[in-house]
């Protein structure tokens, strides 16, 4: 009886169906519970970078974000979907990022009052604080999270009043068009300081950055500087070739030694720049290059020679060149010397109780506003930065380099691809249809 009961076709379909849709929702179910994305692209064009990730994983709290932008814009469209489709990208990892959006056009006097200039501009709220963004994309939007997340700013002050690299200014020679910007980006505060006024470098300095002098120092000058050192500030020293100019004191007090001469690179020859460019590429493991794999360019680096244990070696550069003092191509064993080269350090150690930090290059144009877009010069300028702040969970990730999506095609390869396309693929459906043609009719 019980078999004829389930022999039954109309019932056993009705059970099938029944178990089908409850398998459906128990899976339906059990991946809203555990929701899991794969994104396939070739450059994981719909996915975060880890350093936003990461930025996002600071946050402990809700993120607001407002965005002001009509329903249509001349040239892109439905900006909102746009924005939207973007910021959702945020949300997979922060569930409680709120976005809003508001006409300018219909409520003018909130546009007003946010002090809105651009159809699209998106105001960051976080804790109160708030960031304007009037271009929108994954390093901006990043960055000003990074800045927000930073419950104070850190003063970055650097040495000032003797033909120093500006780190805020704007020609070639100074540091501030892309890595000052960056900085101020993450939440750094700029300032210069001209010891020959300063009593003293201020207390709530976070670093002092020291570059190239093009006078010499006054002896009052250096004196302070070795106090800051003395009592555990923290130091970005960038030296370029050329004589110190009065801050042999603190190369001594250091204990490095900088022998004169440049580095000469045959490797970068081969990549079409000057053999006065050291490439790095050989990273030693520290918290600074972790995860740090781009090309940096050192344009007339000067090697470093240190004594004591309490240095650690960053970089290593011109594994098959030389030290010249004539910058000439070609190397002369009587006045060169062979390479590789250390043109990085960084050094820690406890004093008085302060957890002191150093960082010293040899070579400050690497971050000038002419050659900090090479590579990776400004990624590692700001990861020095970030460590010697101990903000190592500020230290991000680098950025995807993006790949080439470009075909280059020969004359004949387009041809044959042409008449594949024009004449090839036609005749073959032709073929098709007149064989099955020519099946039915035998049949």
């Amino acid at each position: 009886m019980t078999r004829k009961f389930f022999a039954t076709n109309p019932l056993r379909n009705l059970i099938f169906v029944l178990l089908l849709a409850g398998a459906a929702l128990g899976l339906g179910y059990l991946a809203s519970l555990h929701p899991v994305e794969r994104d396939l692209t070739s450059n994981s064009e719909n996915s975060l970078e880890p350093a936003s990730i990461s930025a996002l994983r600071q946050l402990s709290e809700p993120v607001e974000i407002t965005v002001y932008a009509t329903t249509k814009d001349v040239h892109m469209g439905d900006i909102r979907k746009i924005i939207k489709d973007f910021i959702s990208l945020y949300q997979r990892y922060k569930r409680d990022i709120k976005l809003t959006f508001v006409d300018p056009e219909k409520e003018p006097e909130k546009a007003r009052a946010a002090n809105i200039q651009l159809n699209g501009e998106m105001v960051v709220e976080y804790q109160g604080r708030s960031e304007h963004l009037t271009t929108i994309n994954e390093d901006t939007l990043t960055g000003a999270l990074l800045h927000l997340a930073h419950a104070t700013n850190q003063t970055v002050m650097y040495l000032d009043g003797n033909g120093e690299r500006k780190l805020d200014g704007s020609a070639n020679y100074d540091l501030g068009l892309i890595f000052g910007a960056k900085l101020k980006q993450n939440g750094f505060r700029i300032a210069s300081l001209n010891l020959a006024i300063a009593q003293d470098v201020p207390a709530n300095a976070s670093m002092l950055v020291i570059t190239q002098p093009q006078v010499d120092l006054m002896p009052g000058e250096v004196e302070k500087i070795l106090r800051y050192v003395d009592r555990g500030g923290n130091l970005l020293w960038l030296i370029d070739p050329g004589p110190l100019h009065g801050l042999e004191r603190l190369a001594e007090r250091l204990n490095l030694q900088l022998p004169p001469g440049i580095v000469i690179d045959p490797a970068a020859a081969k990549m079409n720049a000057p053999d006065t460019w050291a490439l790095g590429t050989d990273y030693s493991p520290h918290a600074i290059t972790s995860g740090f794999n781009l090309i940096t360019a050192f344009p007339s680096a000067r090697p470093l020679i240190w004594s004591g244990n309490h240095w650690h070696a960053l970089l290593d550069v011109a594994q098959t060149g030389w030290m010249s003092a004539s910058s000439s191509g070609k190397f002369d064993k009587q006045r060169d010397t062979r390479g590789p080269f250390t043109i990085a350090l960084a050094a820690e150690h406890d004093v008085n109780g302060v957890d002191q930090r150093i960082v010293v290059v040899g070579n400050g144009a690497f971050l000038s506003n002419s050659f900090a877009g090479n590579g990776g010069n400004v990624d590692l300028g700001v990861n020095m930065v970030n460590w010697l702040a101990h903000d190592e969970k500020h230290i991000a990730l680098q950025p995807r380099k993006a790949k080439d999506s470009n075909i280059t095609l020969s004359k004949n390869q387009l041809t044959g691809i042409s008449v594949g396309f024009l004449v090839g693929i036609p005749l073959v459906l032709t073929g098709i249809g007149i064989y099955l043609w020519w099946v039915r009719r035998r049949a």
